[in-house]
């Protein structure tokens, strides 16, 4: 398991449910009809086909951050306004609300992703809340994976204060780093007139900084130290 990942989840208390949540994280695999599906390793595996985390590690990457984010709201809650949430529910849900999408991507040939064959039938959500029952995970935890795509886009809204936190923090970082991709997309077509395949939400921070601190003639130049960071992973690989 990535180091990163496995300290998100040294953050859960109870051993029981900790346990539980890493024994998936090391298999997260769902067996439909006598098949196995495994998919891409989480380590790798984008969040999203467009939208957000479209990248390799977007989905380990989406989990850290969300979870920053979920404890920073666990705060709010605690310290201001005097209330009560469960943490431990909360780390679980957001480590594992997406983790099946890794089962719902494959990698072409030519280094893009499009859906897998089980997609085509189930969405990340359903296998997620099938797998967690089939688990044994509790059913306050079940309901978190389930809700946390809200009442506009998901088959249930949260009606718990753990799964709000879980809804508002994956809302959250998702927007951001889409909102950040796109970003740094246009100022890329609007400075050299291209795009730059698999954009990675460190490499849109650094365009968009760049711009900031420098103006137009500064983005051409970040474009130029991306290509050299990618040409130099590209070599130790």
């Amino acid at each position: 398991m990535h180091p990163k990942l496995k300290k998100v989840i040294t953050k859960i208390s109870n051993r029981s449910l900790r346990q539980k949540v890493t024994d998936l994280l090391e298999n997260p695999s769902i067996e439909i009809g006598g098949k196995t599906y495994t998919g891409l390793p989480l380590e790798t595996a984008p969040a999203g086909l467009t939208h957000h985390h479209s990248y390799p590690g977007g989905l380990m990457e989406h989990m850290v951050s969300a979870t920053s984010i979920a404890l920073a709201l666990c705060d709010t809650i605690e310290k201001v306004y005097d209330g009560r949430v469960d943490r431990d529910q909360v780390v679980a849900g957001i480590v594992l609300h997406d983790v099946f999408k890794a089962l719902t991507y494959t990698e072409t040939e030519n280094g893009n992703y499009r859906m897998a064959p089980v997609a085509e039938r189930l969405d990340h959500l359903t296998l997620g809340v099938a797998e967690l029952i089939r688990r044994g995970f509790p059913l306050e935890l079940v309901h978190i994976v389930d809700s946390h795509m809200g009442w506009q886009h998901g088959p249930i809204g949260p009606r718990t204060v753990e799964a709000l936190v879980v809804h508002l923090a994956d809302m959250a970082d998702s927007r951001l780093n889409g909102e950040v991709l796109r970003a740094a997309q246009y100022l890329l077509r609007q400075s050299t007139g291209i795009e730059l395949g698999r954009l990675t939400a460190k490499e849109a921070f650094e365009i968009v900084n760049t711009k900031t601190l420098t103006g137009w003639e500064g983005v051409p130049k970040a474009l130029e130290r991306i290509r050299k960071q990618r040409q130099k992973i590209s070599q130790r690989q």
